[in-house]
């Protein structure tokens, strides 16, 4: 027994020693997605959805700052697939990322282990599969970064903490849709607005048909809540709102912000709010949640709506009467981006680390490189519809830039995208921005299309420092916000106007930069940034991981996947289970 005890001890001490992930003092968090596809009916016509252990949407991730977080995907979809953590830095791992810069697809029937840290950060996320248009039929899920109990937060601990999606949604599945767009057709308009999934409740009984499953939210009275709302949508900007109940917001994909009411808040796609919400009203009756459609013929849109309901446990009726109306300003956009200037940084909360979040004094730094990325309505280029940025609609490399970098692949990419717009015809190509380690980059982002875009940035929270409608010029700067523009990692750009963002470069990588509305998204209106240390080092990247896969030019170096290779980067995490376990029955 004695024998067997140190043997196992000695084991044990291997392990300890070995893993290079995690640390005692930083934590892990582990799950296991089963990616699939099972029928549902949201808007009460049964349809194709892709579902995670078999629910739709996926379960939330709860974290802690400067956790380990492993999530072990096993896809079961009939295509390739990639989980992207949108908002989530992955700093010094963009092997991490998820997008197709970065990372091989996982192929059907095979599994793939992300790990990854948290590190520096705490907010509200989300994640969903990046490749093929898939997210317009799901896989997607709220991802929760708490602060660590050290850390102070700007308000009273609250009673809850609810996480609500919200997004436009086609009941044609997303390779239907794909096809559409690959036939150089729009989408057209969407058929509903789901709300975690669901359709809506039957407030109009002509507008709604009976037999959808509607979301319900249910609260104490005179307690306050945490609700975390994300749009997941394809590309429909939603306005929020809870009739009778004001949101107080308090924090956007990361950042603690200025505390001020609103009667509503648009919620464009791919970005992130959370409110604290107080039950203050009577319980007569169930009040309604609201997702509705924003710069749209209404009369057209109606039935594109989405409506759950907050239930008071002491209510006494269901909700009735008309929808909480939205602002009326449908052919004027002036007031919605008021609203999104009033946004700002609270620089004297704490964020992941105890000093004030306005210790970082971005608007005193001085800008190194600049680049104004315009896009415009889809062109034809080759004899195919496709969406571009300055010019250039992004092709994906068959080597991932990332993985092309690591293994001196010539010919992968071009680190040529221009600073400033083509002034020639469009192109398709596989550009890249060559941005400078540590350097400070001013990007204006000028939407001259007649819809709504949002744009994000993978690795990074930019600093909105300033919107404007016309075109931007170098006086465009003397509007800028340099104190409190908050730091996020989405933002919108209104049609026939522009955003600057600046970004300090230091996070090691290959990072995506896109619309996140998944038309032009999948037609091509992307870019990465590629950023590299002259001097290589692990403290700002970290190894390639062992597990990772190979495509393209790098084919012939991937193994076939057998039952472990899947768990390969967790697989520790499997030693160690095994071994506490021997342990405990020596030991009993």
């Amino acid at each position: 027994m004695a024998t067997s005890s140190t043997f196992l001890f000695c084991l044990f001490f291997i392990y300890i020693s070995c893993s290079t992930f995690t640390s005692a003092e930083d934590p892990t968090v582990s799950y296991k997605f089963e990616i699939s596809y099972i029928t549902a009916s949201p808007l009460g016509i049964p349809q194709q959805v892709i579902a995670i252990n078999g629910k739709f949407p996926g379960p939330t991730i709860n974290s802690t700052t400067n956790n380990n977080v492993i999530v072990n995907v096993r896809n079961k979809l009939d295509e390739s697939l990639l989980i992207t953590w949108a908002g989530i830095q992955q700093k010094r791992s963009s092997w991490q990322d998820g997008v197709l810069g970065t990372n091989c697809p996982i192929p059907p029937k095979w599994n793939w282990t992300y790990n990854f840290q948290v590190k520096d950060q705490i907010g509200s996320y989300f994640y969903f599969p990046s490749l093929n248009f898939q997210r317009a039929s799901g896989g997607f899920g709220s991802f929760i970064i708490n602060p660590r109990s050290v850390i102070p937060i700007p308000f009273g601990t609250p009673a809850g903490d609810i996480t609500i999606l919200i997004g436009d949604w086609y009941i044609r599945n997303h390779t239907a849709l794909r096809r559409a767009l690959d036939a150089g057709r729009d989408l057209g308009m969407p058929d509903g607005v789901l709300i975690n999934g669901k359709g809506p409740y039957r407030y109009n009984d002509t507008l709604v048909p009976d037999g959808i499953d509607h979301e319900t939210i249910n609260v104490e009275p005179g307690k306050t809540y945490r609700i975390r709302v994300s749009n997941v949508g394809v590309s429909t900007s939603l306005n929020f709102r809870i009739q009778n109940h004001n949101l107080l917001l308090a924090e956007t994909e990361g950042s603690y912000t200025v505390q001020q009411n609103y009667t509503s808040l648009d919620i464009h796609v791919g970005q992130t709010y959370s409110f604290l919400i107080t039950m203050d009203q009577n319980a007569s009756s169930d009040y309604y949640i609201v997702a509705s459609a924003r710069f749209v013929n209404e009369s057209i849109w109606q039935r594109v709506m989405g409506v759950g309901v907050l239930h008071y446990s002491n209510s006494k009726g269901k909700a009735s009467g008309p929808l909480p109306e939205p602002p009326q300003d449908q052919f004027d956009n002036t007031f919605s981006m008021n609203q999104a200037r009033s946004i700002r940084w609270n620089i004297s909360a704490s964020g992941a680390r105890p000093n004030p979040q306005g210790s970082f004094k971005y608007g005193s730094i001085n800008v190194t490189e600049v680049y104004i990325l315009k896009n415009k309505p889809p062109v034809t280029i080759g004899g195919k519809r496709r969406a571009t940025l300055s010019g250039i609609s992004f092709v994906n490399p068959t080597t991932p830039i990332r993985l092309a970098d690591e293994f001196k692949v010539k010919g992968a990419y071009k680190l040529d995208f221009p600073t400033e717009p083509l002034t020639g015809p469009s192109r398709m190509e596989t550009s890249v921005i060559n941005g400078t380690y540590r350097g400070f980059m001013e990007v204006i982002l000028q939407n001259n299309e007649t819809k709504m875009h949002s744009y994000h940035m993978d690795g990074y929270a930019f600093f909105v420092v300033g919107m404007g409608y016309g075109e931007w010029t170098n006086d465009s700067r003397g509007t800028y916000n340099k104190w409190d523009g908050i730091a996020r990692t989405t933002t919108q750009v209104y049609p026939g106007a522009w955003t600057a963002v600046l970004i300090s470069l230091d996070n090691v990588g290959v990072w995506n930069l896109r619309t996140e509305n998944l038309d032009s998204w999948y037609l091509g209106q992307e870019t990465y940034v590629r950023i590299v240390n002259p001097e290589k080092n692990n403290k700002t990247e970290l190894p390639i991981p062992d597990n990772a896969l190979f495509c393209g030019a790098l084919s012939r170096m991937q193994k076939p996947q057998d039952i472990s290779s899947g768990l390969r980067g967790h697989g520790s995490m499997v030693v160690f289970g095994l071994l506490m376990a021997m342990l405990s029955g020596l030991l009993l």
